[in-house]
């Protein structure tokens, strides 16, 4: 070997050492910085180094953890999840954007055989949130869209066994008086996927599903949205608005402001009731929906 040679050798040498150690030195600076972190967080659970860099990225990374905010629409529900109440949010209906758009192309009818057998909009007392779907018990009930689980649970004075899923275009879909659930709260799904059998559980009159759509709690008709009779959406992309999808809710509110109940005293009847009302008796049975003009004491009756 000649001298020249030697000599660039050794500078070669020098060179692919020095960077070496570079590399070691700039490698160790962080796992060791992160362990130090993390003993003085969790001191009882001494966290080996070589581990650390693990550990970090299987947190970042883990799917199942509530608590980095992995819920489909978050920014939109502000990240709220909560499993206990059917509409936790309490949105109003004004603060929405006057249309918004929803990618509705996965959809699967929720269940593959019944009839409409009750719309959506008021009944006697109260308001019917959905659509009632008439079918035997025990048939699959499936997601409507892709999503997650938010609630799993039963009421038994309203909508029996129910589920609620958060869907990731934005909606929130209920599936009430089922017989069976099948899933559990968390469970990551696809549209189709299936939550239950149909029944007839809680305030029921007979086998049937119960199916609502919903944005940010507030309920619309889900009419407006899917042609039950193709059992196909409207449109893959379909624009909610204001008007077209919660303009009952003004309506609404206008009805209760107009509306005047009476409560029943001893000795009273119908006849009595419009006369001091100055209504007659077959306005007031077709207010309240009566065949016969008998009432109860402490009733309460509309008489406006």
């Amino acid at each position: 070997m000649t001298f020249k040679h030697l000599i660039l050798t050794t500078l070669v040498s020098i060179i692919a050492i020095n960077t070496v150690n570079a590399q070691v030195v700039k490698v160790q600076a962080a796992p060791g910085n992160m362990k130090m972190a993390a003993q003085k967080a969790f001191p009882a659970r001494n966290i080996p180094t070589a581990d650390t860099t693990n550990i970090y990225n299987e947190m970042l990374n883990d799917e199942t953890d509530d608590l980095m905010e992995n819920h489909p629409a978050g920014d939109l529900y502000n990240d709220i999840w909560s499993s206990e109440k059917l509409n936790p949010y309490k949105v109003s209906i004004n603060s929405l954007p006057d249309s918004i758009q929803i990618d509705c192309s996965d959809f699967t009818m929720p269940v593959s055989t019944g009839r409409v057998s009750s719309k959506f909009g008021p009944r006697r007392y109260r308001y019917h949130y959905g659509i009632d779907i008439a079918l035997p018990s025990g048939n699959d009930v499936v997601s409507s869209f892709a999503g997650k689980i938010r609630v799993v649970d039963y009421e038994p004075g309203g909508y029996g066994n129910y589920v609620v899923v958060r869907h990731d275009n934005g909606l929130e879909t209920v599936y009430a008086h089922l017989s069976a659930v099948t899933c559990k709260v968390n469970d990551r799904i696809k549209a189709g996927d299936k939550l239950g059998l149909s029944g007839n559980t809680g305030r029921s009159t007979g086998p049937h599903l119960h199916f609502e759509t919903r944005y940010i709690g507030n309920a619309f008709n889900p009419s407006s949205l899917i042609n039950f009779d193709s059992k196909q959406v409207y449109a893959h992309n379909y624009t909610l608005t204001k008007r077209k999808n919660f303009g009952y809710q003004q309506h609404k509110a206008n009805t209760v402001q107009l509306a005047k109940y009476y409560k029943v005293r001893k000795g009273d009847n119908l006849s009595v009731i419009a006369s001091r009302n100055g209504t007659t008796v077959n306005k007031l049975k077709k207010l309240n929906g009566f065949k016969s003009s008998k009432v109860k004491y402490g009733q309460r009756i509309k008489i406006r």
